[in-house]
């Protein structure tokens, strides 16, 4: 791998040393923060507006999944659904970053959110009147996911611009949380609302998409915009080339992409809940829930007992138990036990998330943070959405349980191999390196 100098001290971002209260003590404007960001306006506005996305993203998902299903009995064209929102955030990936370091992040996430509430209001019209096809439904997932490609990474670049960076690491903390709880009440809410029809379903989601849109505008800016750098072929793919300076952060954001694209067996859920638990649209809601409980709970663990040592095998640890989660659950005809094991699948996908999102951060300067977090995005992106195609192709070529078994041998293979591919990623002790 390639590896870079150290940059000199007065270039490096802040770590999480900056947060210390003898840092706090010695900065005057640090002495008027508020003990927690629970108490800071500015940041909680941006976690209701986080809650309001992400759960109405939930929502939708679940709602589509069943929809679309319904429509055709092809597990391949649950692949399609989340191909269709992956393919906007690979062809947006390098303009999104660019946009988020030039402009006004908070209006960005606005006009974001603002567009998925139209693409939400749009399958809700088109399902009442009759005419919604699983091409319609394609086109429509495909623009909400292009804004959603625009708002995800412009959101994770706003946290530094809302909190002082004394309260940073804590803020990171509570925007994890407020993702997590989403996606807990996301899916049973969804598959809630869609037994009194899908239009249900999607107007819920169109409001709370639109609500968030107008919490997210009323935020108050605590840094300044960065400034608009000029457009180089260079300033737009700096994202990629910071990321490749740091073996550790590339190691990482690597690993999640391989092995959590192997491990993607969400996208047959709802096959599972139909034809094999026999579960209905709230057996749906319920598995699509677990493994956000089990990730809140890490979540929750983690806040009182945060990682500080030996980061390195923790996270490969995390890995393998992600994949004999996965296992597990390919395996499963009790919804108890399939429940049990995504829970289990989502505590251990947290420790790698908490570690990914920490490191960047804590190690990215504030002026490119989009464009790094843009290409984070990417990974998770490629992870959740191209694993979902996968994992509806592997399906339809081998049948539902095999595909499930085959992600989960092959994220547990995906680890082991980057143990000796990424020995720093494999030695690192703590956050900081």
């Amino acid at each position: 791998m390639n590896s870079a100098t150290e940059p000199p001290a007065s270039d490096r971002p802040a770590t999480a040393a900056a947060a210390t209260p003898a840092a706090v003590a010695t900065d005057p404007a640090a002495a008027d923060l508020p003990s927690s960001v629970a108490r800071h306006r500015p940041f909680v506005l941006f976690w209701f507006g986080r809650v309001l996305s992400t759960l109405s993203f939930q929502m939708l998902s679940v709602a589509v999944g069943w929809q679309v299903y319904n429509l055709t009995g092809r597990a391949l064209d649950l692949g399609l659904v989340g191909l269709a929102q992956f393919l906007p955030m690979v062809v947006l990936t390098f303009v999104v970053g660019h946009v988020a370091d030039r402009y006004d992040r908070r209006t960005i996430a606005s006009i974001c959110m603002a567009v998925e509430a139209l693409a939400a209001g749009v399958l809700a019209f088109g399902t009442y009147e009759g005419w919604l096809t699983r091409d319609a439904i394609l086109v429509i997932v495909a623009i909400g996911g292009a804004a959603r490609a625009f708002e995800s990474p412009t959101m994770a670049a706003l946290v530094q611009g809302v909190v002082p960076r004394a309260m940073l690491p804590q803020a990171a903390a509570w925007s994890t949380s407020a993702t997590q709880t989403a996606q807990i009440l996301g899916p049973a809410l969804g598959g809630l609302l869609f037994g009194f029809g899908s239009t249900v379903a999607y107007v819920v989601a169109c409001v709370f998409f639109a609500l968030g849109a107008l919490v997210v505008s009323l935020i108050r800016i605590e840094r300044a915009i960065p400034s608009k750098e000029p457009v180089t072929f260079k300033s737009v793919f700096s994202g990629i080339s910071f990321i490749r300076s740091r073996p550790v952060i590339l190691g990482t954001l690597s690993l999640d992409l391989f092995a959590v694209l192997l491990g993607g067996a969400t996208a047959l859920l709802p096959i599972y809940a139909k034809d094999i638990l026999h579960a209905g649209p709230w057996g749906l809601g319920l598995l699509r829930t677990s493994p956000a409980l089990g990730a809140l709970a890490m979540s929750v663990f983690l806040a009182h007992y945060p990682i500080k040592k030996n980061v390195g095998p923790m996270l490969f640890a995390s890995l393998g138990v992600f994949g004999l989660a996965t296992i597990l659950f390919g395996l499963s005809t009790n919804i108890l036990l399939s429940m049990l094991a995504l829970v289990l699948l989502g505590a251990a996908d947290v420790v790698s998330v908490v570690i990914r999102f920490t490191l960047v951060q804590l190690q990215t300067p504030n002026e490119m943070l989009g464009r790094v977090s843009a290409v984070n995005s990417l990974f998770v992106g490629t992870s959740n959405q191209l694993g979902e195609f996968e994992s509806g192709v592997t399906a339809a070529l081998f049948g539902v349980v095999p595909a499930v078994l085959i992600g989960g041998v092959g994220t547990i293979a995906i680890a082991g191999l980057w143990m000796f591919l990424f020995p720093a990623l494999r030695r690192l002790r703590t956050l900081e390196g």
